[in-house]
């Protein structure tokens, strides 16, 4: 664990990572699966989509809720778009022993969907750190899924990497985006907001609750960092007075020695920029266990159940603030009739949720639906069984009717949708509080 640093630090450290972003989270990789076969030969009326996601570990939970999502948009639509048959993987790229993804197997389920002539659209991966690795060799793919075929791409549709680097360009980082574009091509859209976002609105509300001394911490991940520093530089140039900064290992068991020095600061705020799987649970526990009074704020890398499972409800309840990127479902759970009116698709698709697997959709569940529909109308506007077609047809969605509301993809393949979500844990659980930036 390192010494609590200057509040100057952060200023100077947004460097490459501070545009690598979130959410670092079942069929096991593809190297046993059928469809990794180098068969050039495909069904010329079946389309396949794979998604890649850590079906295994800690972010089993909130993978799940995305699966989910993507099955019911592919139900609602019978598994077909006109005259093609939709076939559904769900590929691990998680292990048990790591716990998360992995390199080896992200990199696996690419070259296995490129090879697969049948693959027309990869939904993923979860974490914007495995997106590094596979957008380069899906931007690559060929058409027929040929080694030596005429390049095309294969689309991807991430509902949750939230790191701007991925799509935008980087002033610390002059390579980004362009590195994991090698054809100069775009073939990468996602469906979620990103961190630019939600770190700065993050101080915005830390400040309209009368906070006034911050205390910011990370998990020294690409995503929890990058959203500390965007969170602390926000806070600088709003007048918030940070008055500490420092990292977390997260292979440590506990962190009463660093909450003990921070409680000595009588900060108002401790910010996390972590995940749940990062220790954000047990840095709640470490606080109220060393007496440590001030409130907590963490990032959509927490917004799910397991968190509060892992923290304890009785060490967050009315203490604990989350930031998402849209609307949570608990949103639509207080019968504010105006509310659900204004939002209509998104309660739609809460109800059908609740209605299809019997309980709520975690946060992520409406990013899956949403990109798996998005899927779909690429394929119906390309027409076509055809990876080139397919990425220029999604690319050309404006103005989409979703269940996140009515939004586009702008040039760099990002949503247009800003609206982000504050929430606070009450009772063991997420209650909507307000909007961010909309």
């Amino acid at each position: 664990m390192a010494a609590i640093r200057s509040p100057l630090f952060w200023t100077f450290a947004i460097a490459s990572t501070l545009l690598a972003g979130c959410a670092e989270r079942a069929v096991s990789g593809a190297a046993n699966d059928s469809t990794t076969s180098p068969a050039k030969q495909g069904d010329p009326r079946l389309i396949r989509i794979v998604s890649s996601l850590p079906r295994t570990g800690s972010a089993r939970q909130q993978t799940d809720t995305i699966v989910n999502g993507i099955r019911m948009a592919l139900e609602e639509a019978h598994d077909r778009v006109g005259d093609f048959r939709i076939d559904y993987v769900d590929r691990d790229d998680a292990t048990a022993s790591a716990g998360e993804w992995t390199p080896e197997l992200e990199t696996a389920n690419a070259n296995a969907a490129t090879a697969d002539p049948d693959v027309m659209i990869y939904i993923g991966p979860y974490n914007s750190g495995a997106a590094k690795i596979s957008m380069p060799i899906l931007n690559q793919a060929t058409a027929d899924g040929s080694p030596n075929g005429k390049i095309s791409g294969l689309l991807m549709i991430s509902p949750s990497n939230t790191s701007p680097g991925l799509t935008k360009p980087n002033p610390f980082d002059p390579r980004e985006p362009g590195v994991y574009r090698p054809t100069g091509k775009i073939n990468y859209v996602r469906v979620v907001p990103t961190d630019d976002l939600q770190g700065p609105l993050g101080a915005d509300w830390a400040k309209a609750m009368g906070m006034k001394r911050i205390f910011v911490l990370d998990d020294q991940e690409v995503y929890g960092q990058g959203l500390a520093q965007l969170f602390a530089q926000r806070c600088d140039d709003i007048g918030l007075n940070v008055i500490g900064y420092d990292s977390v290992d997260a292979h440590e068991l506990e962190f009463r020695s660093l909450m003990t020095r921070i409680k000595a600061l009588h900060p108002d705020l401790i910010y996390f920029g972590g995940t749940t799987e990062t220790k954000g649970g047990q840095i709640a526990k470490d606080m109220v266990a060393v007496g440590l009074k001030a409130k907590l704020m963490v990032p959509d890398g927490c917004m799910e159940q397991g968190f509060i499972e892992s923290a304890g409800a009785e060490n967050l309840n009315g203490r604990c603030y989350v930031t998402f990127g849209g609307l949570p479902s608990e949103a639509f759970e207080t019968g504010d009739k105006a509310f659900n009116e204004k939002h209509a698709a998104q309660k739609q698709f809460v109800d059908h949720y609740k209605q299809r697997f019997g309980h709520l959709p975690e946060a992520y569940a409406v990013y899956g639906y949403e990109a798996a529909k998005v899927a779909l109308e690429a394929i119906r506007r390309a027409g076509s069984k055809d990876r080139a077609a397919i990425i220029a047809a999604c690319l050309a969605i404006r103005d989409f009717h979703g269940a996140l509301g009515t939004w586009s993809f702008d040039a760099n393949g990002d949503t247009t949708l800003h609206r982000l979500s504050g929430n606070i844990v009450r009772r063991g659980k997420f209650e909507f509080d307000r909007l961010l930036g909309d």
